[in-house]
């Protein structure tokens, strides 16, 4: 009896240090909704009324067109670059067999344990020793290094999904490694690469230290966010291109979770049917006796 009431209260504590800790972490981010439809400059209660004003102001500024569009061409460019890297890292790290493989995977991860601020840093004094200065390819190099890791890990898990047996049989039956390569584990892989390549997307467009140190002339659409917030009468409409930001944000991760779920999934072996016969050795049908 003992030990079930502590075990009883210790899930109730449990389950509070839950609710504390989500309500920490999400209070904030839903305010920045809750005051976009705010009819006043202040983030403040009470709330004033609702309008959707705010939303309206997005739309015909050129400054602020231009630093999307920044972000989109560097997002994509970023996420196509860290999404193939990913894949050949993580390929090489498991079948290819040799320490070197393996020492570059992990180096390939580990940008996810170094401070940004360092990161921006050392890029920044790179850049300058090679003669590119802060520019738009500056941007995308530092966002590719960003978001390797993550790319790497998703399709590292993806390919340990995939059991050795199917490449081992399209090896035994002639096919190169290329071939095997090409023809049957990026196939397998698609749904694993379509979720690398949009979570590549989302921390290319949502970076903002990197940029910092990286942006030339042409701002992103974080550090135009950044640049307007030194402005009071501008606040508004930042948490409206916010909200905007955190329901596509919020929409693109789901669709990514989703499609690496479904390629694990799919690549986790299947329970017997004790109704279907196995093959044996010889080639004879064997019923699994019930």
């Amino acid at each position: 009896m003992s030990g079930g009431r502590r075990a009883q209260g210790g899930g109730r504590w449990l389950g509070v240090y839950v609710v504390a800790y989500l309500v920490f972490l999400y209070l904030p981010v839903l305010l920045i909704p809750l005051f976009s439809f705010n009819n006043s400059i202040q983030a403040a209660f009470p709330l004033l009324g609702f309008t959707l004003q705010w939303y309206a102001t997005l739309f015909g500024n050129s400054a602020l067109s231009g630093a999307l569009l920044n972000s989109l061409v560097i997002g994509a460019i970023a996420a196509t670059g860290a999404t193939l890297c990913g894949i050949t890292v993580s390929y090489m790290d498991l079948y290819g067999r040799s320490p070197l493989a393996a020492t570059i995977s992990a180096i390939a991860r580990l940008p996810i344990l170094i401070p940004g601020v360092i990161v921006g840093i050392s890029l920044l004094i790179l850049i300058n020793l090679i003669g590119l200065g802060p520019s738009r390819i500056a941007i995308v190099l530092g966002h590719i290094l960003v978001a390797l890791p993550t790319t790497v890990v998703i399709m590292r898990s993806r390919f340990a999904a995939i059991p050795k047996t199917i490449r081992d049989a399209a090896l035994d039956l002639g096919a190169s490694d290329w071939t095997t390569f090409r023809r049957v584990m990026l196939p397998l892989s698609l749904p694993a690469i379509v979720s690398a390549f949009m979570l590549a997307f989302l921390i290319s467009f949502d970076e903002f230290i990197v940029v910092f140190f990286l942006a030339g002339t042409e701002p992103t659409l974080p550090l135009y966010i950044w640049s307007q917030l030194r402005f009071p009468k501008s606040l508004p409409t930042v948490m409206a291109l916010g909200t905007s930001i955190l329901a596509v944000s919020f929409i693109i991760a789901a669709i990514a979770e989703i499609l690496r779920h479904r390629g694990l999934s799919a690549a986790a072996p299947r329970p017997v049917d004790p109704s279907q016969p196995k093959q044996t050795e010889r080639g004879e049908l064997q019923w699994h006796s019930t």
